[in-house]
């Protein structure tokens, strides 16, 4: 029987954590959450559901889940987001697993709810996840705020069936919000990075992420929740580009004035 441990990372998820913790009862034989100092009820409710605590400074997305899962008792980990549960297919998929390990790590899919409706087109359906793994054969990596578990080149993978399903957005106030928080932090990452097409990409890029997601990718069978996941991605994008050549005319302006 492999034994499991769950990592979750956290900061301010009153509303979210109950869930997630109970969700990963059903498989975890080990749960460990990280959390930034939240000022909510977050620590509290992790205490009384009876799982391992630890608080510790954010540096950023990735850094936090690395630093994660070297807190946990068993190599084999599950990691989830706190706004994230097991659907009960996917449970018994892992349970499975558990019994019959038979590859290195295993994806599984994601079904996001955004304000009430369940999202299955646009590009964010079956939006495929590697989450169980062994740990000692990878790391967490990519461009923060979006990592990922990269695994060494020589793995075993498997697909299980069932879905993670992730609450999202409770509101288009809360999805603007956060669009607004994770454009400022991919601009700074490139800052270092010398490109002479940030304003053509500002042009053009929201235009083909909308026609991308809303027409070719069917956002459209969403209906009105379709049409605002579209819009609002493609402001993103646009959004991502500005903060980009405003950190780089900040960033020259200082330069020139030493």
């Amino acid at each position: 029987m492999t034994k499991i441990s769950a990592v979750v990372i956290t900061f301010n998820e009153e509303k979210n954590i109950s869930r997630c913790i109970n969700s990963l009862k059903k498989v975890a034989d080990d749960i460990v959450v990280i959390d930034s100092y939240s000022t909510d009820k977050t620590k509290e409710i992790c205490l009384s559901l009876n799982v391992r605590f630890e608080e510790h400074s954010f540096e950023g997305y990735i850094e936090q889940k690395n630093y994660a899962i070297t807190k946990t008792l068993y190599p084999f980990i599950l990691s989830l987001d706190a706004d994230e549960e097991l659907s009960p297919e996917l449970v018994q998929s892992i349970l499975k697993v558990k019994s019959n390990r038979d590859a290195d790590a295993y994806t599984m899919n994601r079904l996001t709810n955004y304000c009430g409706k369940w999202i299955k087109h646009g590009g964010w359906y079956p939006d495929r996840k590697l989450r169980l793994f062994d740990s000692t054969k990878g790391k967490f990596s990519g461009f923060n705020p979006h990592d990922y578990f990269e695994m060494q080149k020589t793995y075993k993978v498997k697909h299980l069936k069932g879905d993670i399903l992730h609450y999202s957005y409770n509101s288009i106030e809360q999805h603007i919000a956060q669009v607004n928080c994770f454009t400022s932090i991919v601009s700074k990452n490139y800052l270092t990075k010398k490109h002479n097409t940030y304003l053509l990409r500002m042009i053009i890029s929201p235009f083909v992420k909308f026609s991308r997601d809303y027409i070719l990718r069917a956002g459209f069978l969403d209906g009105y929740a379709g049409y605002l996941i579209a819009r609002i991605s493609a402001n993103a994008v646009f959004i991502k580009y500005a903060k980009i050549i405003e950190l780089h005319k900040n960033h020259k302006y200082c330069n020139n004035a030493k």
